[in-house]
């Protein structure tokens, strides 16, 4: 079955729904992989991209009572709720003047007490403070509570978040788009055609935006199937989405805590299939606070181009248990690319190259560290 999928992708030919789910349920991943390191090095050769960036939350109040967020507070007042004043949000990116970062990428919670204002103030602030910095901020089911919420459409949320700095979208929401799994674990947001629809109209207005999937939960192969293949047919009608993000469950202290968090193997496939069936979204992510620095290293190999940025201030993987670091530095980040034999390149947010770094060998600095441990060991068991 997989020497079909294999010659399908050969001869150049779009897989299909069946096609999907052979490559998910193949028991050997890394053949899967081998197919989708062949599209990865065919669309980006040995390139793999990051950048300078700043995750923010500034609200963790959140009407939604989705099973799988261990983020968000019901409501203001509430033990952990948290919202910061424009000035407090305004200084995160004042104390980081001396090395800025080149984008800032804000997902909140949906608070109901907040004004409009206070969104459009808050980019326009960040304009202020650095008229270059790039507006990675609110994600579709944001955009369809603000509309909603405020009384306005789409394009007029979207026109006036742009007039005060908005640059793009990023891709959370997504969750799982069918519904037999989307109305167990976001009933109360913005449903898979509401969130298309967000993207659909902020790509008509010549909006950038990425999109992702929340996997390892309750759903099965055919549901992650069946969401990449609606988010392939956006891409089809209007070719705005740049980036894919396969986003990993993490059931630390939210509703579906009982359930195991997605392996290494099921990460690595995920972000392989994505690759295999996503044939018209350029990058593929390995969103390392998801899945570990180190599994988002190998999944270099198994069709991700790209290994997100430094991120800095992430919250939301944090409050559900992951063991990823707050933020990673511009050297760690090449040295992880570098280790894994690709060539680093630093990016903006649409791509363009800021600043491509030599290829390299296990680094010299990584030898040093594991001699130095292997020592240790050998000293342990004399």
């Amino acid at each position: 079955m997989l020497e079909t999928v294999a010659n399908k992708l050969r001869a150049g030919e779009r897989l299909s729904h069946e096609d999907g789910l052979v490559l998910f349920s193949h028991p050997d991943v890394v053949e899967v992989g081998k197919l989708a390191n062949l599209v990865r090095e065919r669309l980006h050769g040995d390139r793999t991209y990051f950048n300078r960036n700043m995750r923010l939350e500034v609200t963790n109040v959140c009407v939604a009572s989705c099973l799988f967020c261990s983020f968000a507070k019901l409501e203001e007042g509430s033990p952990g709720a948290r919202t910061m004043t424009l000035e407090e949000a305004w200084r995160e990116l004042q104390v980081r003047m001396d090395d800025p970062p080149a984008e800032i990428h804000i997902v909140n919670g949906l608070h109901p007490g907040l004004p409009f204002s206070y969104y459009e103030e808050l980019l326009a602030g960040f304009k202020r403070i650095k008229p270059d910095i790039h507006m990675k901020c609110f994600t579709a089911v944001e955009i369809h509570f603000f509309a909603r919420h405020y009384g306005m459409t789409y394009v007029e949320v979207l026109e006036r978040l742009r007039r005060a700095g908005l640059d793009s979208l990023p891709g959370g929401g997504a969750e799982i788009f069918h519904p037999e799994v989307r109305t167990r674990i976001s009933h109360d947001k913005a449903t898979a055609e509401e969130y298309l629809e967000v993207h659909r109209v902020a790509h008509r207005l010549g909006i950038r935006t990425n999109a992702t999937m929340l996997y390892g939960h309750i759903e099965t192969f055919e549901h992650r199937v069946d969401h990449l293949l609606r988010l392939r047919a956006l891409q089809d009608e209007t070719k705005g989405l740049q980036a894919f993000i396969p986003l990993a469950f993490h059931p630390d202290g939210n509703g579906m805590k009982n359930l195991p968090a997605p392996t290494a193997i099921d990460a690595l496939r995920t972000v392989a299939v994505s690759r295999l069936l996503l044939d018209n979204v350029p990058h593929i992510k390995a969103y390392w606070v998801s899945m570990t620095p180190e599994v988002a290293q190998i999944a270099l190999r198994f069709g991700a181009d790209d290994i997100d940025g430094t991120i800095v201030h992430e919250t939301i993987y944090r409050a559900a248990g992951s063991r990823s670091p707050d933020g990673l530095t511009v050297e760690r980040l090449v040295r992880l690319i570098q280790e894994a034999a690709r060539v680093p390149v630093e990016r903006d947010t649409f791509y363009n190259v800021v600043r491509e770094h030599p290829r390299a060998a296990v680094p010299e600095s990584a030898l040093k560290v594991r001699d130095r441990n292997a020592r240790k060991h050998l000293e342990v068991l004399s």
